[in-house]
């Protein structure tokens, strides 16, 4: 009787044995309309929200423009966090290193599926050509990170249906950016839109994908500066613009603006599209509802004192380079023990602390009080800037020879920077104008190897900072071609027996 009943009611309904209720998403009934890839492409952009934090750690903190607060209670971050500035990182080395190769891996995941599952999809041949074109630029983009950061590594195209295509082997270096030009020449080829009016929606551009591509020519092993330049000079013809201060570029009100060409998107309240850069980057600190407008406890684990400008970048501005009272303020307060107490903020430039105070540097790029929540902030993140692109541009050509035709791009950043126009221009010195521009950005230690300056740049700063400092260790700073990249990290090697370890790091 009871076989007889279920096999009445399965007759009375042809659902009854459908896997999924009707409310459920799944892979079979996602990916068909508009919407679905939508939604999918906000996925995959979501992927890069975390590469704000993770950059701070691992370019700017690994670079000469900044270091970290030593706080006792940061002991156990030390091995995951301060290494890395320090140049003792391994393949044990957790958190900032796998969560960003994860999150990397993820978005390309994200982009494989939606672009596998693109031809099949109810979309018209236009939208679908819209949709392939962002996402190529997406996964451009994740790839790239990858290669500066990893070097040779797994190349993965489509989607993952079976556990043969999930552990695959690393790609040759040359593999990985051919396929990162591949992926931003077909982007460009479909028709990526170009900016036209500000501000921006904040996704992928004809410019961001034209600035990656040629930061792609100017960082491969065979660098193609002729084709970047081209690249650069397209983008110099669409519709940005320097902000006439430069202070202006970092305004809440300037979000997605004219000087905008690729920037992290955040939100502030409690929707959990926030990020709690600023935070970070201002001191530990006992009174922060003075300092942000909201009390919150910043000294536990890595919330505050991290990214700390150093003393040499703050001496290396120009005299009245107005960056850097725009980058860097000085807090100014008193101490007991490692307890500061702020009081007051001042410039960084020529100052000295009065007798009975004590200092703390701190990046003021995505400081704007006052806050309505504890450490959250809607600051978004410049990825690709208009005065990063001149600069580029500038490099580009005084590595071809063509000096005299740098010089306009390199002194309109140098004009709003309240600086006298430069007659000649060398490497090193768009390389200075570079550091200076693009200050906290995340760009300095991948400039750095693109120039050919991060071994020399990073040992003398070991030296100094071994000097004023007895805690560094005498390992510490010892900086060479094979820590030009990251290892891959202990768990991933074992996971993937057909990964090889980058050279200098112990694989498994």
């Amino acid at each position: 009787m009871a076989l007889a009943g279920i096999f009445s009611l399965a007759s009375c309904s042809d659902s009854f044995l459908e896997i999924y209720p009707e409310t459920s998403v799944s892979s079979n009934t996602f990916y068909k309309t508009p919407a679905h890839f939508e939604q999918a492409l906000m996925g995959a952009y979501q992927r890069i929200r975390t590469l704000t934090a993770n950059g701070m750690i691992m370019d700017e903190m690994r670079s000469d423009n900044a270091h970290f607060t030593r706080y006792s209670g940061d002991r156990g971050p030390y091995l995951s966090t301060e290494v890395i500035g320090l140049f003792l990182d391994d393949e044990t080395t957790g958190n900032w290193i796998s969560n960003r190769y994860n999150e990397l891996y993820s978005g390309i995941s994200r982009v494989n599926t939606l672009l596998d599952r693109l031809d099949a999809s109810e979309l018209t041949e236009a939208e679908k050509t819209a949709v392939r074109a962002e996402a190529l630029f997406l996964r451009a983009f994740f790839y790239f990170d990858l290669a500066t950061h990893w070097g040779p590594v797994p190349l993965m195209l489509h989607e993952v249906t079976n556990e043969s295509e999930s552990f695959l082997p690393n790609a040759t270096l040359e593999a990985v950016y051919d396929q990162i030009i591949a992926d931003a020449g077909e982007s460009i080829a479909l028709g990526m839109p170009v900016a036209s009016t500000f501000p921006q929606s904040g996704r992928g551009t004809m410019g961001a994908v034209k600035t990656l591509r040629a930061y792609a020519y100017m960082s491969k092993p065979a660098r193609e500066y002729a084709k970047a330049e081209q690249d650069l000079l397209d983008v110099t013809r669409m519709n940005y613009a320097l902000e006439e201060d430069y202070a202006d570029v970092y305004s809440l009100g300037n979000k997605n603006g004219r000087e905008s060409i690729f920037e992290i998107q955040y939100l502030d309240g409690d929707g959990g599209q926030h990020n709690d850069l600023t935070w970070r980057q201002i001191p530990k600190c006992s009174n922060t509802d003075l300092m942000m407008g909201v009390q919150a406890n910043n000294y536990a684990y890595t919330s505050g004192g991290w990214s700390v400008p150093t003393q040499e970048m703050i001496d290396s501005y120009e005299a009245g380079d107005l960056r850097l009272p725009a980058s860097i303020a000085v807090a100014e307060g008193t101490a007991d023990g490692e307890q500061f107490t702020f009081e007051r903020l001042v410039e960084p430039k020529g100052y000295t602390v009065p007798e009975g105070k004590e200092f703390r540097y701190f990046v003021k790029k995505y400081y704007h009080p006052p806050y309505n929540y504890g450490l959250r902030t809607g600051d978004n993140f410049p990825v690709y800037r208009y005065g990063g692109v001149l600069l580029l541009l500038a490099e580009c050509l005084v590595e071809q020879g063509k000096t005299a035709e740098a010089l306009p791009y390199i002194n309109q950043v140098r004009t709003r920077a309240g600086l006298p126009a430069l007659t000649s221009v060398n490497k090193q010195q768009v390389a200075d104008e570079m550091r200076h521009e693009l200050a906290f950005e995340n760009h300095r230690w991948t400039d750095l190897i693109r120039t050919g300056q991060a071994i020399s740049v990073m040992t003398a700063f070991g030296e100094r900072m071994k000097a004023i400092d007895p805690q560094v260790l005498p390992t510490a700073f010892q900086v060479t071609q094979e820590r030009l990249v990251y290892a891959f990290q202990k768990r991933e090697l074992e996971v993937n027996v057909n990964l090889v370890q980058n050279p200098g790091y112990k694989d498994y």
